[in-house]
């Protein structure tokens, strides 16, 4: 195993989820605004799982994201 390569690629894929996850809840959250289902006020409970079949890796990050 190449310590490098492998420190490379997990901060590839954490780039992406970072990325991505950032962009749905920045939709979702104006969504939910303009239809009034938040005034936009709120804190939202947020919940992240992290899972690896074949290291039978399951990892649960829990945290609040404050809209104002």
């Amino acid at each position: 195993m190449n310590d490098d390569v492998l420190n490379m690629a997990i901060r590839k894929f954490l780039k992406q989820v970072g990325i991505t996850s950032q962009r749905e809840i920045e939709h979702a959250v104006s969504k939910a605004v303009d239809s009034g289902l938040l005034n936009g006020t709120e804190t939202l409970d947020v919940h992240m799982s992290l899972t690896i079949p074949a290291l039978d890796l399951t990892h649960q990050i829990n945290g609040q994201i404050e809209l104002e």
